[in-house]
């Protein structure tokens, strides 16, 4: 078993869309972001990638690449997913929080878990997802943007180890 933790934030801007665990969300600003800024999707790969021993989200999509910008960032998970299916790692189970004052999330959490689940190829029961506030605090409670954060819990395919010599 192999634990993971992942962190994201974006900023709030204008003429952007907001998308938060592949679910576009009705809202008048967007996040900032050289991909779409799914900061939900963007904390989960850099859990997986963390708890696989591979690095971060930035090593595998750096901002300075044309390749992603502006790129759906369910097709980074999914790219994150194939790598861990290489490694012979799955996926037990997911746990996230969003940080955000504002728009109000908790409609949305079911739709976040179904498009989650088709894109890691497991039940939406093994994906949660918390919103919350933070009571007007910080860069989140002052409406400046959205943080999230995600642990993830991989399980790694059985090996045959043996030591040589003594």
């Amino acid at each position: 078993m192999r634990i993971g933790h992942g962190y994201d934030a974006h900023r709030f801007a204008e003429g952007h869309r907001l998308v938060i665990g592949g679910v576009e969300i009705p809202h008048n600003k967007g996040l900032l972001a050289h991909s779409d800024g799914d900061v939900l999707l963007h904390a989960v790969c850099d859990a997986l990638l963390g708890a696989a021993g591979l690095g971060d989200i930035g090593r595998h999509f750096p901002d300075s690449s044309q390749e992603y910008e502006n790129i759906d960032s369910r097709i980074l998970l999914r790219h994150v997913i194939d790598l861990l299916i290489q490694r012979q790692y799955s996926v037990v189970n997911i746990d996230a929080t969003i940080v955000a004052q504002e728009p109000k999330l908790a409609g949305y959490i079911a739709s976040m878990r179904q498009t989650m689940s088709a894109d890691i190829g497991f039940e939406p029961e093994c994906i949660n997802i918390k919103a919350t506030t933070t009571e007007g605090m910080g860069f989140t409670g002052r409406s400046e943007g959205i943080a999230a954060h995600a642990v993830v819990l991989l399980q790694a395919a059985p090996t045959s180890l043996s030591r040589t010599g003594s």
